[in-house]
C-alpha cells in the first residue's frame, strides 16, 4: 500500500467481479451490486470487454468469482449454526456488506483507512447504501493489532467470529499472516476463516512461473507487491497448530470441478491461487 492511497488492486478486483456479472454465463457469483460500485468510479469501463481480452484476464476473472463464491457459501453454512458476527479483512469493494441476507448477522468490514474513505465516496457515488449492520473498522494489518481494532469497533471475542481475507495474505509479510490466523484460531469453537494464498514460486512449472512473474511485476508496479507464498502442506500443519484443525484447501483442478465443470465458455482458474477454509469445530 502506498501511504494514505486507496488500494489499486481493490479496484481491479472489483472490476474482474462486475465483468464476470457481465460477461458469464452461467453465474459463479451472483453479485447484483459489483456493476454499480466498480461503474461508480470509471462508467467507461462497465462494459467489462478490457477484463476478457486474454487467458489470464479470463483465469483471474473467473478466480476472483470462484473465491467470492466459496467465502459466502461458507458464510452461510456457519451462520446456519448460530453464528453471528463476521468479519471481512482487507474489504476493498466487496459487497456483502450491503446485500447480506442473513437477518442478525453483524459485519465488520476491516480495510486501511484511505481505502475506506474511498470506498465510501464509491457507495454514496453508486447510491448504495449503509446498512446499521455493518461497521467499518480502519486498520493497517502492519501497524496495528487486529484484535484490539476489532474489539473497539465491538466485535465480541467472546463468541464464535467467522472471518473472509481475500487477496491479501500474499501482500503481507508471513509473520503478519501467521498472527491474524493465530487470532481467529483463539477465538471460541465455531470460528473461521476463508483466504486465498499465492503459491510459492518454487512449485510452479515454466510456463506457470512466467505468468507469475508477469502478474507479479504489474502489481509491484502498482505499489503493492506479491512478498509472501504458502506451500499447502506445510500452512496446512500450521493451520493446525495455530487452532484450525478442520481444513479445506482447494487448488486449480479442484476449484474448476466445483464451480466451472461443464461450461462451454473455457472460463476456469489457474495455478496460481489456492482458496482456503479453515475453522474450529464447534464440538471439540
Amino acid at each position: 500500500m502506498r501511504e494514505g492511497k486507496p488500494s489499486a488492486t481493490a479496484y481491479r478486483v472489483a472490476q474482474r467481479r462486475a465483468a464476470h456479472q457481465l460477461l458469464d454465463r452461467p453465474l459463479v457469483f451472483d453479485d447484483p451490486l459489483a456493476v454499480r460500485i466498480a461503474g461508480a468510479d470509471d462508467p467507461a469501463r462497465r462494459d467489462g470487454r478490457a477484463f476478457d481480452s486474454t487467458r489470464l484476464s479470463k483465469a483471474l476473472r473467473a478466480f476472483f468469482a470462484a473465491r467470492s463464491r466459496f467465502a459466502e457459501d461458507q458464510l452461510a453454512a456457519a451462520v446456519a449454526d448460530g453464528l453471528d458476527q463476521y468479519v471481512v479483512l482487507g474489504a476493498g469493494l466487496d459487497t456483502f456488506a450491503y446485500r447480506n441476507p442473513h437477518q442478525h448477522l453483524r459485519v465488520f468490514e476491516v480495510d486501511f483507512p484511505a481505502t475506506q474513505a474511498w470506498k465510501q465516496s464509491l457507495l454514496a457515488r453508486a447510491e448504495i447504501a449503509i446498512p446499521p449492520s455493518l461497521t467499518f473498522v480502519p486498520v493497517d494489518f502492519e501497524k496495528i493489532s487486529l484484535s484490539g481494532a476489532l474489539a473497539g469497533a465491538g466485535f465480541d471475542v467472546s463468541k464464535p467470529g467467522w472471518f473472509s481475507w481475500l487477496g491479501v495474505t500474499m501482500y503481507l509479510a508471513r509473520e503478519t499472516v501467521i498472527q491474524t490466523l493465530a487470532f481467529i484460531g483463539g477465538l471460541p469453537p465455531g470460528s473461521g476463516v476463508v483466504f486465498d494464498y499465492g503459491v510459492d514460486p518454487a512449485r510452479l512449472g515454466t510456463m506457470e512461473r512466467f505468468i507469475f512473474e508477469r502478474f507479479a511485476e504489474r502489481v509491484a508496479a502498482a505499489g503493492e507487491p506479491w512478498v509472501t507464498g504458502f506451500e499447502p502442506a506445510t500452512l496446512a500443519d500450521d493451520l493446525r497448530r495455530l487452532g484450525l484443525p478442520t481444513i479445506e484447501d482447494l487448488g486449480q483442478a479442484e476449484i474448476n470441478a466445483r464451480y466451472f465443470s461443464g461450461r462451454t465458455d473455457e472460463l476456469q482458474v489457474g495455478s496460481l491461487g489456492r482458496l482456503v477454509a479453515a475453522s474450529r469445530r464447534n464440538r471439540e
